[in-house]
């Protein structure tokens, strides 16, 4: 087989069959790779007729489009002859146009519009200029926030787990304290059926909302004192409360689910179905945890066999749309504690860049998913070996053709209950590194998304909810993305450890940080402040064998030496510290430094972590680490939720972050 075809058709398809290293070197991406990513696609490259008949296909897409983007009052090329169209606007209003030279005169309102052809209708998605932005959502001055991992927080009758009635308890708190914000861990929805998955990047649906988190009373005084959550336990504690709560129900709940459920539509009735398929099927046996492993009849999920398991198991799927609402409800009623706290923006929302593959999303979805691929990132210096991380992500192609309804409704469930949303892996949006099921990290390939069309999407929703859009932008980042996100207002992130010259040199300075971004002393897969300074990561890393030899593990700890001498002297450059640097044992001093250092950004948003706010140091998340070896997602905050900003040096620290502008 030529490999001049496979090459053409991956060009075409948006496949990049070469890569750069981060020492520049150019790797070729082997054909058997590029042949894999192009059948989960839907472009098979098997075989010399498979490449020519999936080139033609790549190459003459199939008329128009059924959703179009365009800019706000900005001509809109059109792949249709010269005519007269009709555009509906969002509001009713009707405007005769015609297509001259391809191009349609520009629409000055922003929406989804309809667009009608003699022969076709399409959606007609116009877009602002950028998205809401901090400055639209807090004028007065420059605003700050905490982020705060939600499964961490405690309050009487939790049963051992962070839950929404807790998180209404801490935005108040926050918000006396004058933040404009709170970032939360994501809270899509979870395997009700398997509560020992418990990731919150690895969900079953970002359609949907984790159902642990739902506001409920399930005393437990153990597990309440617990340093740590158990997951499973307290999973099924909360599970069997929310059943009982069904039982119980009154006609009045009812009929308010049955509005729930007409309000929310197919996107809710197809998860219920899956969590009720997927406990009576994994339940009976544990090898058919995967969709792909189910009986063909109920492998999608508009099969007739599907709709006569949901009619004969009705009670079962009102279940799970039943702890949707009370899940709904919950969030809603935290984003409203924290309006009333004075927060301009309010929660912010965490969207996963994946989901599992075996999950509700991915089943619901299969159109616009890609099957048989995981997400990942080429081989780096953190990670010589490249990553997987088991999430499937959305198709290019299947997005496109099904005028981006998944994403859509992703964006939709994230902006719900917020006032902003971060979108994690934000490269995503432009490229994403993909790897074939049972290849090694190494043997992926970047696959090509439509950014501009994605970023109008955001932009439009974004207005349209009045809420913020951060992008995590951290690690290899596409020419010109930077720009892009900056041009969009999607705040990039500016995280004190790699605020360096030339990425490893002395330490910059806050002030000269990007305006167009947030700021922020660390997130949740980095070390903490004080973690850091005490060599806490390094000390985990040597315990679970991270270090590929003594050789490195000392490095690393003189490394951190100068490290730590140079983060000093740039605290003292930018005023935040003074006098000598304290020594490792001792880090309280540089939590209270640098927090005041990251409080100089000229960047459009300050975040500070919980975590440094207190002072701790451990970090919730050690990536390249399982549960067994580290508590990752696990570690619980000692106080209650309402009461953990109230110690004086807690407060000082926020103090140093801002102040509240009436």
């Amino acid at each position: 087989m030529s490999e001049a075809p496979l090459l053409a058709l991956a060009a075409a398809a948006g496949v990049a069959h070469r890569w750069q290293d981060v020492y520049r070197i150019w790797h070729d991406v082997t054909p058997d790779t590029l042949r894999a990513v192009l059948a989960a696609l839907g472009l098979p490259a098997w075989t010399d007729t498979d490449v020519a008949a999936s080139l033609h296909v790549a190459q003459h897409p199939a008329g128009l489009a059924p959703l179009v983007t365009a800019a706000l009052n900005t001509p809109i090329r059109l792949p249709i002859p010269d005519s007269p169209v009709q555009v509906v606007l969002e509001d009713g209003t009707i405007h005769d146009l015609h297509v001259t030279d391809g191009m349609l005169p520009g629409i000055g309102q922003v929406g989804y519009h309809r667009l009608r052809t003699a022969v076709a209708e399409t959606v007609l998605a116009v877009a602002p200029a950028r998205c809401w932005s901090v400055e639209d959502a807090h004028p007065q001055h420059r605003p700050w926030a905490l982020a705060v991992q939600l499964y961490s927080l405690r309050r009487a009758g939790d049963g051992g787990l962070g839950d929404f009635a807790g998180l209404q308890n801490f935005v108040a708190a926050a918000g006396a304290h004058g933040a404009a914000g709170v970032a939360i861990s994501p809270v899509h929805a979870q395997f009700s059926a398997d509560p020992d998955r418990f990731s919150p990047y690895s969900p079953s649906s970002r359609l949907m909302l984790n159902v642990l988190h739902a506001s409920l009373d399930v005393p437990d005084a153990a597990r309440e004192a617990a340093e740590l959550v158990d997951w499973p336990g307290a999973g099924r504690a909360r599970l069997a409360a929310l059943r009982a709560q069904f039982a119980a129900a009154t006609p009045d709940v009812h009929a308010r689910l049955a509005r729930f459920r007409a309000e929310r539509g197919d996107v809710l009735e197809t998860h219920a179905r899956f969590e009720a398929l997927h406990a009576h099927l994994f339940g009976t046996d544990p090898g058919r945890w995967h969709w792909r492993t189910w009986p063909d009849q109920y492998r999608r999920p508009d099969a007739p066999a599907v709709a006569g398991f949901a009619a004969e198991n009705a009670g079962e799927v009102a279940l799970h749309a039943y702890m949707q609402m009370a899940a709904d409800d919950g969030l809603a009623d935290a984003q409203a504690s924290a309006r009333a706290a004075g927060m301009p923006i309010g929660l912010i929302a965490d969207l996963a860049v994946g989901a599992d593959s075996g999950g509700s999303q991915c089943w619901s979805r299969q159109d616009e998913t890609l099957l048989g691929l995981s997400v990942g990132a080429p081989p780096d210096l953190l990670s010589p070996r490249g990553q997987s991380w088991g999430l499937a992500a959305f198709s290019p192609r299947g997005l496109v053709q099904n005028g981006y309804g998944a994403f859509l409704e992703m964006l939709r469930c994230a902006m719900r209950h917020a006032g902003g949303v971060r979108i994690d892996h934000a490269m995503g949006l432009a490229r994403l590194w993909v790897v074939p099921d049972g290849a090694s990290a190494a043997d992926g390939a970047y696959m090509h998304f439509p950014l501009v069309d994605m970023l109008r999407l955001v932009a439009i929703e974004s207005h349209q909810r009045r809420a913020v859009v951060l992008g995590e932008d951290l690690g290899t980042i596409p020419e010109g993305f930077s720009e892009a996100l900056s041009s969009n207002a999607i705040l990039g992130m500016r995280v004190l450890w790699f605020e360096r010259e030339g990425g490893f040199g002395a330490y910059t300075q806050p002030s000269t940080w990007t305006p167009g971004a947030a700021a922020m002393t660390g997130t949740h897969d980095l070390p903490t402040v004080a973690g850091w300074w005490a060599g806490r990561d390094l000390e985990w890393r040597h315990k679970l064998g991270l270090f590929m030899d003594t050789a490195h593990d000392t490095n690393e700890n003189s490394a951190r030496h100068a490290d730590r001498a140079g983060l000093w002297h740039a605290m003292q450059v930018s005023g935040a510290a003074q006098g000598d640097p304290p020594p490792p044992n001792a880090p309280e001093a540089v939590v209270d430094a640098a927090i005041r250092h990251v409080a100089t950004a000229s960047s459009a948003l300050l975040i500070l972590p919980i975590e440094d706010a207190l002072g701790s140091l451990d970090q919730p998340n050690l990536p390249g680490t399982m549960d067994d070896a580290h508590p990752n997602w696990r570690r619980r905050h000692a106080g209650p939720a309402g009461e953990l900003l109230d110690p004086p040096q807690v407060a000082a620290r926020l103090a140093s972050m801002g102040t509240r502008v009436a």
